[in-house]
């Protein structure tokens, strides 16, 4: 992928459930490496957009693009350029780590050699190598988010989008998830797009999205946006710019 070419592009979106709209004209770019948080409380839309990008909905108006490939036009080359970790889990309790990180690699047509080696890399990345052979229901929750990130990153997309990841974990788990996503974008360039409802996991550089009622209010780093609002939290930027705080 050029390197000037956004891991992720969408252009005028909307959609709608019926008569009621979801989504409503968003557009926005991310590029390579960088970290973007999505920020809106729940129903705003977010998981819907997230459908709409990775196809599990596809009746939508306006145009998505990932690392240059329309995601209807040339779907195989845009959806091998992203991961993904869903709000719900979806391993496989009973399986151990490596098969379920070997199930996800003979999806993507790996030999059984390279999706070996591509889990241990990953689960080496996110310091868990030495549970490859553990059940999945042993593991705490914070773990299994992170084998999530590592069968997300096994095909090596350049994009990968987290939908409130960090929901139901303890505060060191949620840190260790932000920290880790940010490493991510930092040394391997991988393009985050990390869905939130809360405030605390924003770092002030981090640029934010402000989804609200399925329209997107606001694109800026989130010191920039405190300071043009003139207020001293982005707690209370959100309440400023939807007349509700987030969590």
């Amino acid at each position: 992928m050029a390197a000037d070419v956004p891991a992720l592009e969408v252009s005028d979106l909307g959609f709608a459930y019926g008569e009621k709209p979801v989504l409503e004209a968003i557009s926005l770019a991310i590029a390579a490496g960088e970290f973007v948080v999505l920020l809106g409380p729940n129903g705003a839309g977010k998981t819907t957009l997230f459908a709409l990008i990775t196809r599990l909905h596809d009746r939508r108006c306006g145009d998505i693009r990932i690392g240059g490939f329309d995601v209807r036009r040339q779907s195989v080359q845009a959806h091998a350029r992203i991961g993904v970790v869903f709000q719900q889990p979806t391993l496989d309790l009973d399986l151990s780590v490596a098969r379920n990180l070997a199930y996800h690699g003979a999806l993507h047509g790996m030999s059984r050699r390279e999706a070996r080696r591509r889990a241990m890399a990953q689960l080496e990345r996110v310091g868990l190598a030495e549970q490859q052979a553990t059940r999945v229901r042993r593991l705490s929750g914070g773990q299994r988010r992170r084998v999530e990130i590592a069968r997300g990153l096994l095909h090596e997309p350049r994009l990968l989008l987290l939908d409130e990841p960090t929901v139901g974990l303890d505060v060191a788990s949620r840190r260790g998830l932000v920290d880790h996503a940010h490493r991510l974008c930092a040394e391997e360039g991988v393009a985050v797009l990390w869905a939130t409802h809360l405030i605390d996991e924003v770092r002030p550089t981090d640029r934010v999205l402000v989804l609200h009622r399925g329209r997107l209010l606001a694109d800026a780093r989130a010191e920039d946006l405190t300071e043009r609002l003139g207020v001293a939290t982005l707690g209370d930027a959100f309440d400023r710019l939807t007349g509700e705080a987030p969590a």
